[in-house]
């Protein structure tokens, strides 16, 4: 389930119970148990297989198809840790256990439904050793109901289903869909042709293109537009999102316009392995460019050859059927066109150009042209116009409507700040979204980047279901939030240069620009779109960021449990500083959640644990490296460890399950902590301090940062250009132990004591620790207030690893140095180590007792003679 808290993310309410608490006590007091299991019945079971199939199945399984998370229980044939009776399981599913976080938003009886298909269809026929049975005195000693239940606002925000089929896109949604069976539109663009609110996806008829060919892929209509399957909408694995409806036509997967210096459609994208085309044209055939919004109206921005191109997709009601029509301005070129309109079967009428056939298809010649030349074209089709569906107004000129707009989401909706955190020398303040009730858009808060601009008066983030909003007031302390653009594909990494939004989207990296000055994208430039996409749901574009010679980078994941298709699958990115070619820097990454750049040319990546890869990796990466996913692109032969590079440390899942973006602490508030990285983590919602072992930079180890945890998880992060506090942002989708659907922080270092390790030194049978602060001498010599233990892991093709050899080592003495910060712990034992966990109980000077873990790994013991660290 842990992987797949999905539905709970889609509709969790921002409340009380979304910041990942359990039920309050007064109303889980009040539930009759008793009752509610003598009530489950075949209608109960029928519910509860709904609940386990949309938010456990992909990650646990069923005896027949095992879950893609391993380490997720397999019920029927595994103990429970928590009892498998009913109210064990009930137990389980309110308050958490381990890694499970609770889940707030089920009411009592869904969670009862649950278990109740749990143990009968999984349990008891294939795991009779973890069934028990019902009996009545089982049912006398459950607790009994104390007062009248009441249904929290997150279990009611439940009931009413989904945020993604709530929320509105914009009147275009960029997103990977299948226009039927075997032929995907890899860099959809699904425009709305109709009138009414609610966006793309409350329309009856669309249009879908595919920019990597700039063809039409297919129109259609009805009364849904997709199928809403997919990592991002329902949460399943292995899936991806296809049209629904009465299709008019569709085009394969080919380019959309011939060559404009070859002639004819012979594909020359890239060839995956399995031999099929991905990735765009090359530009010299075609360039998209962007798109433009003006109200509903979407207008596509691209060049063929040397001749630039608008084109506006748009429907007519006909004899009660709809007729598809596709209006091109084209620019002057001296080179004939030839576009690919429809199945030679389609009726196609055109106000310009030559309409033939070639081959199998419809197509419009157009000649060398001295002036721009505007064309309506018109696909007639059987498909029967919905009820009262309402065309878009044609357009009269489409240049007018790509030089600026009235804005479409031009209220700036108040927010609060919410609850505070406090820690050791840090504090953290959160700053809430808009209330539900003020966000007409229905926007789910799963924030996947951010940035200030240079004022630092304003930022702006990104949320993975497509939109960017503007922040504005962090001078005022009165904080607006204003939807400035929507409809992007998963956009997870955010970078402002120059003051203009670059960010990073799973199809393109994409340039908002404001024409007109009134705040909100009018043009939506394609910056680069040499992303090389496949349907596969693991294939994440994450993070952004620029070098001192202004290139950008990212990191593409590889695919689930599969080998690579593209070149792209499993790499680090560096984008060139003008967006003219994208270029790979280093391979072997499963899940890279961003990126970290230094100033010596090298960069910090985290990785997830999967196969190929035993645990977290937090690794130093160079320019040609590998870094140990067999399953990304170029991977060696050699599956062996000593071909890969090696990372810093290993974190295992119980310390952080899933780290984020490493951030440098540059400004010199962060004293004494100037100048060291942090792991921003996903998995735990917390922040994580690297330190790089000063014997060898390339080993080190990692504690929390003294301050608890926050509750979603979290990835990125910025500094504010003034005052030096840290912004981080992030959500919670799966694989982290945090339920709230999204989350805004701000992070500062204040003036008290931080308690925490700030260096790290191995070396023949022995580690430095030096703190932050002086240590009480008696208390940092005493063997009891330490344990250490060491462990292996093994790397290979399964998913995962366990600790091998786990093992206490022996410390023999505890030396505390003049500096009475820094600890040498003398360990005969001492040996390189994959994982190793050093647990310390210590007495500042100042009579404040802590506690801190830090969990290393050990390449080498040597003496010093590592080069500096990178910065």
């Amino acid at each position: 389930m842990i992987r797949n808290f999905w539905v709970l993310f889609c509709v969790l309410a921002i409340s009380p119970l979304g910041h990942g608490q359990t039920p309050p006590a007064s109303a889980e007091l009040a539930v009759d148990h008793v009752k509610l299991i003598k009530s489950l019945d075949a209608a109960a079971m029928k519910r509860g297989e709904a609940l386990y199939s949309s938010m456990c199945v992909v990650c646990h399984g069923t005896p027949e198809r095992p879950g893609t998370l391993p380490s997720s229980r397999a019920f029927w044939k595994e103990p429970f840790k928590n009892g498998g009776d009913l109210h064990g399981i009930y137990r389980t599913l309110t308050h958490g256990l381990g890694l499970m976080p609770p889940w707030p938003m089920l009411t009592p009886v869904q969670r009862y439904e649950v278990a109740h298909y749990l143990r009968e269809q999984m349990v008891k026929p294939t795991n009779p050793a973890a069934y028990t049975v019902v009996t009545e005195d089982y049912l006398a000693k459950l607790p009994k109901p104390q007062g009248v239940f009441v249904e929290t606002a997150a279990m009611k925000e439940f009931k009413q289903g989904p945020k993604y089929l709530r929320m509105d896109f914009g009147p275009a949604l960029m997103w990977t869909l299948e226009a039927a069976p075997g032929n995907i539109a890899y860099k959809g663009i699904a425009v709305r042709l109709d009138e009414g609110a609610g966006g793309v996806t409350k329309g009856r008829a669309w249009m879908l293109y595919d920019h990597d060919t700039m063809r039409v892929a297919a129109a259609w209509a009805g009364e849904a537009f997709v199928d809403w399957r997919g990592i991002a909408f329902d949460g399943s694995h292995g899936t991806h999102t296809k049209i629904v409806g009465a299709t008019a036509f569709v085009n394969p997967d080919q380019p959309g316009w011939s060559h404009p210096a070859k002639g004819g459609y012979a594909d020359e994208r890239i060839l995956g392995l399995d031999q099929k085309p991905y990735g765009p044209l090359p530009r010299p055939w075609m360039r998209y460019e962007g798109l433009s919004h003006h109200g509903q109206r979407v207008v596509l921005h691209f060049s063929i050859g040397t001749t630039k191109l608008l084109e506006s997709p748009g429907c007519e009601v006909r004899d009660g059927k709809l007729v598809f029509t596709r209006t091109l301005e084209v620019g002057p070129g001296d080179t004939p066109l030839e576009m690919r309109i429809a199945p030679q079967a389609q009726r196609v009428t055109s106000d310009g150009g030559q309409l033939a056939v070639v081959g199998d298809f419809q197509v419009l010649r157009l000649p060398a042209r001295k002036e721009s030349q505007r064309i309506t074209v018109r696909i007639e089709s059987a498909v029967k116009a919905p009820a009262g569906l309402k065309p878009l107004t044609p357009p009269s000129e489409l240049g007018a409507l790509t030089r600026g707009a009235p804005p479409q989401w031009a209220v700036g909706l108040p927010a609060t700040n919410g609850p505070k955190m406090i820690g050791d020398g840090i504090e953290a303040d959160t700053l809430d979204f808009p209330a539900a009730a003020t966000n007409p858009w229905r926007t789910q808060w799963r924030l996947g980047g951010l940035d200030f601009f240079a004022d630092g008066r304003r930022m702006a983030v990104c949320t993975w279901m497509g939109d960017v909003w503007l922040v504005d007031g962090f001078d005022t302390g009165q904080v607006t939030w204003r939807r400035i653009a929507a409809g992007l594909n998963q956009p997870l990494g955010l970078k402002i240069v120059d003051d203009v939004i670059h960010v990073t989207c799973r199809d393109q990296l994409v340039v908002l620009r404001d024409l007109n000055g009134d705040g909100e994208t009018d043009f939506y430039e394609c910056f680069n779109s040499d992303h090389q996409v496949t349907e596969h749901f693991h294939e994440f574009a994450m993070g952004l960021q620029t070098d001192a010679a202004g290139d950008f980078y990212y990191a593409k994941s590889a695919r689930h449990a599969k080998p690579p298709l593209v070149p792209q699958h499993g790499t680090l990115l560096r984008v060139k500083k003008d967006g003219s070619r994208t270029e790979i820097v280093a391979n072997g990454f499963r899940a890279a959640n961003g990126v970290c750049v230094n100033d010596d040319g090298s960069f910090y990546v985290t990785d997830q644990e999967g196969h190929w890869t035993p645990k977290n990796r937090i690794n130093l990466v160079r320019q040609g490296g590998f870094y140990g996913n067999m399953w990304s692109y170029g991977a060696p032969k050699d599956s062996g460890d000593g071909a890969m590079q090696q990372p810093i440390v290993w974190l295992t899942n119980g310390f952080d399950r899933s780290p984020g973006e490493l951030v440098r602490l540059t400004p010199k508030s962060w004293a004494p902590l100037q100048d060291k990285l942090i792991d921003i983590s996903y998995g735990m919602g917390r922040m994580n301090l690297i330190l790089q072992d000063e014997s060898d930079s390339a080993q080190g180890a990692s504690v929390a940062m003294p301050m608890g945890d926050f509750p979603t998880g979290v990835m990125r992060g910025r500094f504010h250009p003034a005052t030096g506090d840290l912004y981080t942002c992030g959500m919670a989708v799966w694989a982290s132990n945090k339920i709230q659907e999204g989350g805004l922080y701000r992070v500062r270092r204040v003036a008290s004591p931080l308690h925490l390790p700030i260096a790290w030194r191995t070396a023949p049978g022995s580690i430095t620790v030096t703190f932050s602060e002086p240590l009480e001498k008696v208390s940092a010599e005493d063997l009891s207030h330490f344990t250490l233990k060491v462990w292996g892991l093994q790397r290979s093709e399964k998913y995962g690893s366990a600790h091998l050899n786990e093992r206490p080592l022996t410390i023999t003495q505890a030396k505390i140095a003049a500096d009475t910060r820094s600890i040498t712990l003398t360990i005969p034992e001492l040996a390189p180590a994959q994982g190793l966990e050093l647990k310390c109980t210590l007495t500042s000077s100042d009579g404040q007792t802590f506690t801190r873990i830090i969990h290393a790994t050990i390449h080498r013991l040597a003496q010093p003679s590592s080069p500096p660290l990178p910065r």
